[in-house]
């Protein structure tokens, strides 16, 4: 039976619920659950699927904890009861063509026709995982399985993705190819389990797609449930040498999954996709310009550039506003216009250039080393750690290819990269390290 005082709580839960989700998630996540029983210390509730009940704890534990009892470890006091599923009587098996999957025409439908590998501006930034993404393509399952590839927003991965899709699926018009986001799969799955459909869910991801491209695996971080089936999932495909490619926007190992899952992630090839370089950046603009039939100056093209640095996205993004600004206004491109019709987009831009020897001389007022020991061959610690602190900071505030940064140190680009990973993967930990290049960039940028 439940108390009064447990009925009127678990209302307050629901309207609190209510105005901190959207109408989707509530939907999907909290309407499903019934209360039990409540004896006052304790409330049972009935989901239907440990996946709600992960979602209820995850994102309102607290919440919770505000609402209903608590246990003396500070936990909610709630019991959760699994519903049972009605017994069906078994369906006829349909005819393998005509069986419905979870995706519905899942293949070609999944694919952006913009993005294909003849519609890929190659730099050096990217030209590596650019090879070896066609090579998938072209080789399914032979080589580089799992491919997984990195790298911060809006730099291409996407079209990466979906240009394997294509290249694949032109070479092998028989390859049954799924292209999805982490948060489709999840949604997917959720709506399986929801439709007492997860046996044809399953069967449709381990056995009829033989190529399946994942886009944003770091969503499926914090939530052990769907990683279990996706990871599942995984080693069924790689078993039968079906491919698999995953982006992300960090490497496997900063990831929050599971050992097992940066395992599986690790097994084949790791690649980065990185920032492109000023000279890519221009030939993607105009690229993008004469798709939209605008006329852009060579040097005008280079000041934008210059001034949008973050991601290939952006550089869309101006395209798009410059030509819309153009046309209605009947305008041609010009670097007053650029200036202010992009005011918000170039706002943040330094006003100098940025060079190898103002990030030297900042790295060593910051570490109290000299330019010169920075420079030098002096491997021990203290001479070691400002001087990857400044490579690193030259790959991230310096818009040149990594063998030019390689010059600029008298190093290899193989060394410029191997401390920049150092320094990337310390900084999440390491506090203080933080501080310091916080402060190296702010006496640059001043």
């Amino acid at each position: 039976m439940l108390t009064c005082d447990l009925t009127e709580a678990w209302a307050q839960f629901i309207e609190f619920a209510k105005k901190h989700c959207s109408p989707t998630a509530f939907g999907n996540w909290i309407s499903p659950i019934r209360v039990l029983e409540g004896n006052g210390e304790e409330m049972v509730l009935e989901v239907p699927n440990v996946f709600v009940q992960e979602y209820l704890l995850t994102n309102y534990k607290k919440d919770l904890c505000a609402f209903l009892p608590t246990k003396a470890e500070g936990e909610p006091a709630i019991r959760f009861v699994i519903a049972q599923q009605p017994k069906k009587a078994p369906l006829p098996r349909p005819i393998q063509a005509a069986e419905p999957s979870p995706a519905a025409a899942p293949y070609q439908l999944h694919l952006n026709a913009n993005y294909r590998f003849d519609t890929f501006i190659e730099g050096s930034a990217n030209q590596f995982v650019k090879s070896a993404a066609f090579g998938v393509a072209t080789r399914p399952g032979q080589s580089y399985n799992p491919l997984f590839i990195h790298g911060g927003v809006g730099l291409g991965k996407t079209h990466i993705l979906h240009s394997i899709g294509h290249e694949a699926a032109r070479h092998n018009k028989k390859l049954r190819i799924q292209c999805i986001t982490t948060e489709a799969f999840i949604n997917d799955l959720v709506d399986s389990l929801k439709n007492k459909s997860i046996d044809r869910m399953k069967r449709f991801y381990r056995s009829d797609v033989d190529v399946l491209l994942v886009d944003d695996i770091q969503f499926l971080q914090n939530r052990l449930n769907f990683e279990e089936e996706f990871c599942h999932t995984f080693e069924t495909l790689i078993n039968q040498n079906k491919q698999i490619v995953i982006t992300s926007d960090k490497p496997p190992s900063q990831l929050k999954l599971s050992e097992r899952m940066i395992a599986r992630m690790e097994w084949g090839l790791v690649t980065h996709m990185g920032m492109p370089e000023l000279e890519t950046r221009v030939a993607i603009l105009q690229y993008k310009a004469e798709q939209k039939g605008l006329s852009i100056p060579a040097n005008i093209a280079f000041f934008i550039a210059e001034h949008i640095q973050n991601n290939v996205r952006q550089l869309e993004g101006a395209v798009n506003r410059l030509s819309a600004h153009c046309r209605l206004m009947s305008l041609d491109v010009t670097e007053e216009l650029v200036q202010n019709c992009l005011r918000e987009m170039l706002h943040h831009m330094p006003s100098h250039k940025i060079t190898v020897e103002q990030i030297l001389k900042s790295v060593a007022a910051v570490f109290q080393v000299r330019v010169s020991d920075i420079k030098g061959s002096n491997r021990t610690k203290d001479i070691v750690l400002p001087r990857q602190v400044a490579m690193y900071l030259a790959k991230e505030m310096i818009n040149e290819s990594l063998m030019m940064l390689g010059i600029s140190f008298g190093k290899t680009h193989s060394t410029i990269l191997h401390a920049w990973k150092n320094i990337d993967e310390r900084l999440t930990n390491d506090e203080m390290l933080r501080r310091q290049v916080g402060m190296v960039r702010r006496s640059i940028v001043a």
